[in-house]
């Protein structure tokens, strides 16, 4: 086994070999380990033991997220796993023993908080394990030597990665995820994961985009589209209801491109998912580009129309000037964006669409951000995500000529001012915090209006309705353990969830089946299966 000292392992395998166990395994034989009584001659006082042991699986571990819903769900995956290893999370990065940071190459600031995070830790002697697209996308980085790297989709390995790294190993995983030749959308939808809001479940559908937009560091990182199949999301979205979720977000680089690697595509995945919704629980769709949303209208106003799904689309529009689209390689002109928003908002009554703009992008002349005020003063975006440009290293834009610093930070500003001038949240309803009304809907009357929210309080005799067909997981509760639960519709009876199965009790009593019985029959089936 190397020391700390040794050379960079620049994968696992050199240390784990195809026998050993996985962390599955290693967490289920826990579980039937029969101590043995040492004889006294073999006994080690606790001076001896501490001086040359390290146990993983012991220690404490605080994860910080930066960047998108898809770095976010990745961030919960591995917490999910850890935590189900034996490794106990916590909010306290100073009592932390390693901090793992997920990290996001979008923007320098993003970056830069990162780098920061990195060098606090080890100014505090603290372990670190760095994962998400900066290392995937740059890992001979000077400030990356030495450390740990988890890629992104190599996430369910974090244990064996984290295991080492509390010895005092590094090793690196940057491999992308294969069958049949064919790339895999990433780690398996089935994992343990600890939600940051029970209530909600973010799912990624596809990693990936079919674009190459000159300032994008992103696909460096995360690469060519790779969609899940649309049966495992579909159980995936079963799981997460049947664990007390209301709702559904939908994620991934580019939402609208899904399926295009599997022979299917996007309103076929949606239709599949809107089946599973219960009564009063949301589906909430990702961001989607123009390009791979334009043949698809017609079936997506009539899916944002649904009940359960929100009236709500993110379209970046990035410039509203032909000739900045073509030096960013985005593969479609203003007016194809325009016939998007006007297609959606004509046939789906208070539809939202957010956008976003890059300000100050190389090569931007003043008329062609006038071009791109007009379009926000036209249609007044509700939510609208405003970025200075930043040169992404080892992009085109970054070898482009520049705008001058200044220039891009008044051209910021100006639009962030037409933003606040107009009312983008007048329909923002506010209710009291209280939390009884977590993850309900309640029915209320406006008793204020401001310049952007209404205020509301819950009608008289009115009672809050629960989506909910479950008890939702307590906050830092591992999600795909057994679980206990009681489901709305059963009368009262108790059903057991083990992974995304759900047992009645009573029927395993009958049977004389134990419950641990049963998880090792469904875990056997399921490893069997997929």
């Amino acid at each position: 086994m190397p020391s700390a000292c040794d050379p960079v392992i620049e994968d696992i395998e050199d240390m784990v070999s195809s026998t050993d166990p996985t962390p599955h395994e290693r967490q289920s034989a826990r579980k039937n380990i029969v101590p043995r009584p040492k004889k006294k001659k073999e006994l080690l006082n606790d001076e001896e033991l501490q001086a040359d042991s390290v146990i993983p699986g012991m220690q404490k571990i605080w994860m910080k997220t930066w960047g998108c819903s898809h770095n976010n769900s990745d961030g919960e995956y591995m917490a999910g796993q850890l935590a189900a290893s034996g490794y106990k999370m916590t909010d306290d990065p100073a009592e932390a023993d390693l901090w793992l940071l997920n990290s996001c190459t979008v923007k320098n600031p993003a970056e830069d908080h990162f780098r920061n995070s990195i060098k606090k830790a080890q100014e505090q002697e603290k372990k670190v394990v760095v994962a998400g697209c900066v290392p995937q996308a740059q890992p001979r980085m000077d400030y990356l030597k030495g450390l740990s790297i988890i890629g992104v989709q190599q996430i369910d390995r974090v244990v064996e990665v984290v295991d080492e790294a509390v010895k005092g190993h590094s090793v690196r995983l940057l491999g992308q995820k294969k069958e049949g030749g064919r790339r895999l959308g990433g780690a398996r939808l089935d994992l343990p994961k600890i939600r940051k809001n029970p209530l909600i479940e973010i799912i990624s559908i596809n990693t990936g985009c079919l674009n190459a937009c000159t300032y994008c560091k992103t696909k460096h990182a995360r690469g060519d589209l790779a969609s899940y199949p649309i049966e495992e999301l579909v159980k995936r979205v079963r799981q997460s209801f049947q664990e007390g979720v209301c709702e559904i977000w939908l994620t991934s680089e580019d939402t609208g491109a899904y399926g295009r690697d599997i022979g299917t595509d996007l309103p076929t995945l949606l239709w599949r998912l809107v089946e599973q919704i219960p009564d009063g629980a949301m589906l909430r769709l990702g961001m989607t580009n123009p390009p791979y949303i334009l043949e698809h209208l017609g079936e997506m106003a009539k899916i944002l129309n649904h009940p359960r799904v929100y009236a709500f689309l993110h379209v970046p529009v990035q410039s509203a000037s032909d000739s900045v689209l073509m030096d960013m390689k985005r593969e479609y002109c203003i007016d194809d964006f325009k016939r998007v928003v006007d297609f959606l908002k004509e046939r789906v009554p208070g539809v939202t669409i957010a956008t976003d703009i890059i300000c100050g992008f190389p090569g931007e002349t003043e008329e062609d951000f006038q071009e791109t005020l007009e379009l926000v003063k036209l249609y007044r975006f509700p939510s609208l995500f405003i970025n200075q440009f930043y040169p992404r290293p080892g992009t085109p834009a970054a070898k482009m000529e520049q705008v001058p610093a200044q220039v891009k930070k008044q051209r910021t500003r100006e639009l962030s001012q037409l933003f606040h001038s107009y009312n983008p949240y007048d329909h923002k309803v506010l209710v009291p915090k209280k939390v009884e009304f977590k993850g309900k809907m309640i029915e209320v009357e406006i008793y204020e209006a401001g310049k952007h929210f209404m205020k509301g309080r819950p009608v008289e005799d009115s009672k809050p309705f629960n989506p909910s067909i479950a008890a939702p997981l307590q906050q830092g509760e591992v999600s795909g353990l057994i679980q206990e639960q009681s489901v709305r519709g059963t009368s009262g009876s108790s059903s057991i969830l083990i992974g995304c199965f759900s047992v009645d009790r009573e029927a395993l009593k009958k049977l004389g089946i134990g419950l641990a019985v049963a998880a090792a029959l469904l875990a056997f089936i399921i490893d069997k299966l997929y």
